[in-house]
């Protein structure tokens, strides 16, 4: 399903995701449009579709498609759901042997009545019915109709009698792959929608007296001019509008105008160049593999698709597995790829974090790219993530700096910061840049003479004072200052010169717009200055729980998705990210190990994320770890006890000797005890020695409470 149909084969696809209307246009950035329609200048019908692929169904189709749930992390589109517990089947061979016996025993009752072994009791009803008339004469044609259509429904009878004792039915769909159609409310949800349930038709606008808009609408489906972003964007827009009554006029407006296109996304993007994942925008789910049909897992969940969605992530996901496991490819890569989508659709904002070079998606599928190190990267990253109160940066840019140091506090570091920080603001009107910091904090008498200057020729005598605390504690026994000073200079370096720029010369890119629907890639330079990278990837992670937080509106889903959290997770950032889950925000974590991570924090880091996701190769100890956090459950064994028979009577004993001289094994009976018993859900040996290749463990729990227990699940597909 890599290329999501568009390079598949005709017919290989079951279920794909409907074709996109048109290939997205540049993605120029700048501010949204008031009231996030389009500027004027939009076209007025969008483009015919130019790279739409031959599989797939149409918008109409994917509408119409039934969704249905048995549980968090369940595929909805088009899933069936399943019984809960798994029947019994009988062998095909002793059903066959029981329908050959029934249909003998059926057709010998036939011989007997046929040749009135059993008496003429059964043509009662024929003799009853029908006039003697017509048996006196021989040669009556009608006696004889109705005397083998009677004899045809006494066979008939016996043949439904006989059947159903026989399973024939049953038999049948075992032999030819039969299967029963759906009933109850599952024939309900197959059926065609009425116009007042037909998604296609708009019966939101409709209901609400816009009939104009909802007939423009769906005529831009029916003649193929709108895809799942189109209809996913223009219905949440109609969902401001109904909390909004004043955005009508816009919406009405943009409709009539742009069509398929109206209140499009900033950059102008309708879809993605490149869908390498399977996508349901309806239920917001990106498809990851399938359960696997195993005894591992839950009988109703064997065979069924797993997927995420916002209210899975909201609890947050936590990945582990070797490298070359397929963390990026099978879970970091189309997660990002459905928060773009969604993105796109004005449903969710999405910040994806990973080494340069790691394929999290081209530069034209996103609306920010932060390369830094890269001197032709177009935008810079805010070192203090856009906060203007000295307290608050000192605070995030500590953890940063120093949070991963377990003898340095981070209070304090953040209180030293503060110290410089509220000072150079006060004296400069901006934040000090990397080389002002680092001279501020390696302790000679330059720098805070020349801030002092400064501070007395502005009149800030109040800052003054506190510029004399930092010099006071700077001689103090275990200042942080010294740590502070050292982490800093490694992004004091030739390759980061044009970055973190705080004079307004770079385009600055802060985590204080998480309140709109951007798309935001940072690339790391992991090649050649990974220590700098790792305090980076610590730094964006907590300015993300910071503003996250922080944010006024929380209609948008915020994630942020780091591909290698290595040495980025502090007690502090697990705290901001256990918080996540109720500013609607999550986080998706990646490690190679849980080694990766000090041994105090991981019973932390495994509560603190409600999804957990063990790749196949995990060592034993990440494997304990995982049991831990997983816990036991009760089952069902049988242990069966073999005794050998001893007979009392002759004949008996010389049977049981024939027997054992025949066979070689003597006559044994089973004695069967069934116990109910707690086991681990997965041991640390099967999750270290038990995963194939391409699959993994993986456990979910959404923000509501819902839970699924550790799925064993197969990646490859």
């Amino acid at each position: 399903m890599e290329s999501d149909g568009t390079h598949d084969p005709r017919g290989t696809r079951a279920t794909p995701v409907p074709r996109p209307a048109a290939p997205p246009p540049p993605l120029p950035i700048g501010p949204p449009a008031a009231g996030g329609m389009p500027p004027q200048g939009a076209a007025h019908l969008p483009p015919a579709p130019g790279y739409a692929p031959t599989t797939g169904p149409t918008l109409r189709d994917w509408l119409h498609t039934p969704r249905r749930s048995d549980g968090p992390g369940t595929w909805a589109y088009g899933h069936r759901p399943r019984p809960a517990v798994e029947p019994e089947l009988t062998p095909v061979r002793q059903l066959a042997v029981g329908a050959v016996i029934s249909l003998l025993v059926g057709v010998l009752l036939w011989s007997l009545l046929w040749n009135r072994y059993l008496g003429g009791f059964w043509l009662w009803p024929l003799e009853a019915l029908t006039p003697d008339s017509w048996f006196t004469d021989g040669s009556s044609t009608t006696a004889t109709v109705v005397a083998y259509l009677y004899y045809a429904i006494v066979i008939a009878i016996l043949a439904v009698v006989f059947g159903r004792l026989g399973r024939w039915p049953e038999l049948l769909r075992r032999v030819f792959g039969r299967r029963p159609g759906p009933r109850g409310e599952e024939a309900q949800a197959d059926a065609p929608p009425t116009p007042e349930r037909d998604l296609a038709e708009w019966p939101e606008l409709r209901a609400a007296g816009q009939g104009e808009l909802a007939g423009r609408l769906a005529a831009e489906v029916r003649e193929g001019r709108m895809n799942d972003v189109d209809f996913t964007r223009i219905r949440r827009a109609w969902t401001s509008v109904r909390v909004d009554p004043s955005r009508l006029a816009a919406f009405a407006e943009a409709v009539r105008r742009d069509g398929a296109a109206a209140c499009v996304h900033p950059s102008g993007g309708r879809d993605l160049p490149v869908r390498a994942a399977r996508h349901d925008l309806l239920t917001r789910q990106v498809r990851l593999g399938t359960v696997q049909d195993g005894e591992r897992n839950p009988y109703a969940r064997r065979g069924t698709g797993l997927a995420l969605d916002p209210g899975l992530l909201g609890t947050s996901l936590l990945a582990v597995g070797p490298p070359g496991a397929g963390k990026t490819r099978a879970l970091v890569r189309p997660v990002v790829e459905s928060l773009s989508l969604q993105a796109l659709a004005g449903q969710a904002a999405v910040v994806a974090v990973g080494a340069a070079g790691t394929r999290l998606g081209a530069d034209a599928a996103f609306d920010v790219v932060v390369k830094l190190g890269d001197p032709d990267s177009v935008y810079d990253l805010d070192l203090y993530g856009g906060a203007t109160d000295p307290d608050e940066a000192a605070a995030v840019l500590a953890e940063g700096l120093v949070g991963d140091l377990p003898d340095t506090d981070s209070r304090r570091a953040a209180t030293a910061l503060a110290q410089l920080l509220g000072p150079f603001g006060a004296a400069h009107g901006r934040l000090p840049t990397v080389p002002e910091l680092r001279e501020l904090l390696d302790g000679g008498p330059e720098a805070p003479a020349a801030l002092r200057a400064a501070l007395d020729a502005g009149g800030h005598r109040a800052m003054a004072r506190e510029l004399d605390a930092r010099e006071r504690q700077s001689a103090a026994p275990g200042d942080p200052g010294r740590a502070l000073a050292d982490r800093v200079a490694l992004l004091d370096r030739p390759a980061f010169a044009e970055f973190f720029d705080t004079t307004g010369r770079t385009r600055l890119f802060s985590l204080r717009t998480l309140e709109h629907p951007l798309r935001v890639r940072i690339d790391l330079p992991e090649r050649g200055h990974a220590e700098a990278s790792r305090l980076l990837a610590r730094l964006v992670l907590a300015q993300f729980t910071a503003s996250a937080a922080a944010r006024t509106d929380h209609s948008l889903f915020a994630c942020l998705v780091l591909d290698d959290a290595t040495r980025t997770l502090t007690a502090e950032t697990l705290r901001g990210v256990q918080r996540l889950r109720s500013v609607n925000a999550g986080a998706v974590l990646t490690l190679r190990t849980l080694d990766d991570v000090p041994e105090s924090l991981h019973t932390a880091l495994l509560g603190a994320v409600g999804c957990r996701m063990a790749f196949a190769g995990v060592t034993t100890w990440d494997g304990k770890r995982f049991a831990e956090a997983w816990g036991t459950e009760w089952v069902e064994t049988k242990v069966v006890t073999q005794r050998t028979v001893f007979a009392d009577q002759p004949l008996t004993r010389a049977i049981h000797s024939f027997r054992k001289m025949v066979t070689g094994k003597a006559v044994t009976t089973d004695a069967v005890t069934v116990r109910q018993v707690e086991r681990e859900r997965w041991s640390a040996s099967d999750l270290a020695h038990a995963v194939p290749a391409g699959h993994a463990v993986l456990s979910l729990r959404t923000v509501g409470g819902e839970h699924a227990p550790p799925l064993l699940v197969d990646l490859r597909g």
